[in-house]
């Protein structure tokens, strides 16, 4: 990828996270209350993992979108954590964090043209997502899906049934 593609990437995503946010203002006016006029400390660890993903695309480091999203994620993790005072929300919310790594897989491999890894990330996605469900139920309280929790503990068993059969290999 030559270095004025990789310019016109970063530029790119700028831009379109900018236009994001100029759009959700004009429909959700109560959003820039989201943002503080003053730089707190969890934002500081949102722009470094932006400032990852930019730097990785202007050097040619697709991969770099991986940490960036770690790193990014993590920040909006605090950002709640210290907007809210629920310190305590760690207990669950750390199993987001293999759902960062792939929200990094997928941009790394849009970037890269590599198709077949978005499948993966998705996956890192989805099992993020049924950890995070069910880490809350118990840490959080059933009362957080009433009485019906446990089915999140089946719906995770069924998908560790049904991944393998989508994935078998060859034997040689």
């Amino acid at each position: 990828m030559s270095q004025q593609t990789r310019t016109s990437l970063a530029f790119g995503f700028v831009l379109i996270l900018l236009g994001s946010y100029l759009i959700l203002t004009n429909f959700f006016p109560s959003i820039p209350a989201l943002f503080p006029s003053q730089l707190t400390w969890p934002w500081i660890v949102i722009t470094i993992g932006g400032g990852l993903f930019v730097f990785g695309l202007l050097v040619g480091a697709a991969d770099m979108a991986v940490p960036a999203s770690i790193v990014a994620g993590i920040g909006g993790i605090l950002l709640y954590q210290n907007n809210s005072g629920n310190w305590g929300s760690w207990s669950y919310l750390w199993t987001l964090i293999p759902g960062f790594v792939g929200c990094g897989t997928i941009l790394s491999a849009i970037i890269k043209g590599a198709w077949n890894q978005v499948n993966e990330g998705l996956r890192m996605i989805i099992i993020s997502g049924i950890m995070f469900f069910i880490f809350a139920a118990i840490f959080h309280g059933p009362n957080l899906f009433g009485r019906y929790w446990p089915v999140l503990l089946i719906g995770a068993g069924i998908y560790m049934i049904i991944t393998p059969l989508f994935h078998r290999t060859k034997s040689a």
